[in-house]
């Protein structure tokens, strides 16, 4: 049995998503979350940064599979033509952002915080899928993924990875550094 790498992708993905926001919900570990990060914005940062992570991990294990025939995985080919998992990172990113706009997620009732969690990590996997292939986008050849230029894929995950991270980690310092002190 040959599976497409995007239907095991999709499925760790759903999997690890339902996973993060159970822990959320349904343990104390959400509770020292919310307690440890009390600013909703840095929550949601938080969250896309892990599953942001979580993908690119994801996504390059089940690519170098592929590559090198390791398991059952193959690509994703519509019409004899490759999908590559840009296609899909976009497509995220799209719903994700038209979700945003739209004010999805921004209530406070637990269903408005679940959709906000549930678009913080699909922002995340987003942005993964799609800076995955940076290479590719920006050389126009799908040889760049394994080669030299394939380097630039990995610098773009490093520097948005940090963003997200600067994001829900140091947010808390720069308010810190920012904030008035009481003169003597």
């Amino acid at each position: 049995m040959h599976l497409a790498g995007s239907w095991i992708l999709l499925i760790f993905l759903a999997v690890v998503t339902a996973l993060i926001l159970l822990v959320l919900h349904l343990t104390s570990a959400g509770e020292i979350i919310c307690q440890q990060i009390p600013d909703r914005p840095q929550r949601r940062l938080f969250l896309a940064s892990v599953s942001f992570f979580i993908t690119f991990l994801a996504v390059r294990l089940l690519v170098a599979s592929i590559t090198h025939h390791i398991g059952p995985f193959g690509y994703v080919e519509m019409g004899g033509r490759h999908i590559h998992h840009l296609v899909w990172g976009i497509l995220l990113l799209l719903i994700s952002g038209y979700a945003e706009i739209a004010g999805v997620g921004t209530g406070d009732t637990s269903m408005s915080i679940l959709l906000s969690r549930l678009l913080a990590l699909v922002y995340g996997i987003g942005a993964a899928l799609t800076l995955d292939e940076f290479a590719l986008w920006l050389n126009l050849d799908a040889a760049a993924y394994w080669s030299r230029e394939g380097r630039e894929s990995i610098d773009a995950i490093v520097l948005f990875g940090a963003l997200l991270s600067i994001g829900a980690w140091g947010a808390p310092v720069f308010r810190w550094i920012a904030r008035p002190r009481a003169r003597i």
